[in-house]
This record gives structure tokens, sequence and C-alpha cells, in this order.
């Protein structure tokens, strides 16, 4: 679906109409020809069609009709940015499924009840990467004095785009899932958080990451994001 903002004339377009594609990126608005995506079954897919699935059904079986309202009530207090840049809201039933699809992902259980706290968690804005060959693996700091590090239901989740060349200033996936580092009440984890790289990484190549911080509450925040080029590392 494609989304069309008028003025004196059409000013600018996002998405797909019959075999176009519209975006815009820092230099304007472009066209390409739209292209189909090969579905290869990937286990990760089966895997967010299958949670998606089940929090579907969860909302229409499971949930009651005041935890139902909390959701709703919740969405209608949050802007979300469309593909126009503007405010729009979710209905509760979406902001269900999109908070707790994450919270799954994450490993952390499901949040039936809404959240009464009608605002987004934090983003991070001091988040970097440090990706080595030697040994192959990225070095995530974040600020570990934000509330989510002491909410032993909250974690920070991050995903990893193909590596590319490092001229390329731009990148809107595919992304794979890296993993979660978790929140803790009684020893909060520590900056910076190192894990293994789900490519294999090549020196002088680029890389860009998105972030999420969930909350214990069921609220997520908006992805936020870095790259890094890949440095060699200590052998």
């Amino acid at each position: 679906m494609a989304l069309i903002k008028f003025g004196g004339g059409i000013t600018h377009m996002s998405g797909s109409i019959a075999g176009n594609t519209f975006a815009r990126n820092r230099f304007g608005s472009y066209v390409r020809s739209r292209t189909k995506p090969v579905n290869p079954n990937t286990v990760l897919q089966n895997q967010t069609r299958s949670r998606i699935g089940f929090l579907t059904q969860y909302w229409r079986a499971t949930l009651t009709a005041p935890e139902r309202t909390a959701w709703e009530t919740y969405a209608a207090s949050i802007a979300w940015l469309n593909k126009l840049g503007e405010a729009t809201y979710l209905t509760g039933f979406n902001m269900f499924v999109g908070c707790n699809s994450n919270r799954l992902w994450a490993e952390k259980p499901l949040v039936a009840a809404g959240p009464t706290v009608l605002a987004l968690p934090e983003n991070d804005p001091t988040i970097s990467v440090t990706a080595t060959v030697l040994p192959p693996y990225l070095s995530i700091a974040y600020d570990d004095t934000l509330p989510w590090c002491t909410d032993p239901q909250a974690y920070l989740v991050a995903s990893m785009g193909e590596p590319q060349s490092k001229t390329r200033n731009f990148f809107a996936g595919p992304w794979k899932y890296i993993g979660r580092t978790l929140g803790n009440s009684g020893t909060p984890p520590d900056s910076p958080w190192t894990t293994a790289a789900p490519y294999t990484l090549v020196l002088g190549q680029k890389s860009w990451f998105k972030f999420r911080i969930g909350r214990g509450d069921g609220r997520i925040s908006r992805e936020f994001a870095a790259s890094a080029i890949v440095t060699a590392g200590t052998p």
C-alpha cells in the first residue's frame, strides 16, 4: 500500500502502486521498479508468523474486555510515525501484537494487561557498536544507567544488517536477530554487551544495527540505530 501526501499536487509518495515503489532518501523522492521478495520460508519467518498467529488468537479468545480496553487506551496515547514521517496511531490490537511479539522474540513472558504508563520507553542516543574480525564479535556500548537496566522484565534487543561496502550510506534491511541483554534489579547489566555477529565480518565493511528497549509492563521503544566499520581486532 502506498501513502500519498497532497499539496499543490502530490508532494510526496511512499509505498507501492502497481509495478512502482515510491520512497525518499536524503536526496529527495525517487521511484523504482517494484520487486517481489522471494519467500525462502526461513526458520525466523516461520517463528514470526507463529508468534503473530498466537497473539492474534490470544487477543480474540483470552484477553478480558478490560485488558483490551487498556491496550486501546495506551495505543490512543502513543503517536508513531508512518512512511511519510507523520504521526499516526495504532489500534489496541496492533499495539498488543507489536509489543508482545517483540517480548516473545526477546524470550520474555507475554503481558496481557495494557500499560498504565502512557509514554514510550526511552531510546538510548549513546548506543554504539564496535565490530571486529578477530575475534569475530560485536561490542555494543549503551547507557547502563537508563531505567530499563534495573527492570527485571526489561531488555535491549538488537538486529544487524548484512555488511556492505563502507561507501554505502543507506540501508533498509533485511535484518538478522543478534540477541538481547536483560535488565536486572539486583545486578544491572554492564556496558558493553559483547556477542557474536550473525554474519561473517570482513575488514573495512560497514554494517547497520537497529535496537529496541522493552519494559516489563509491555511497552517497547521506537527503533533506534547505529552503524560500524569492521576493524581487525586483536589476534
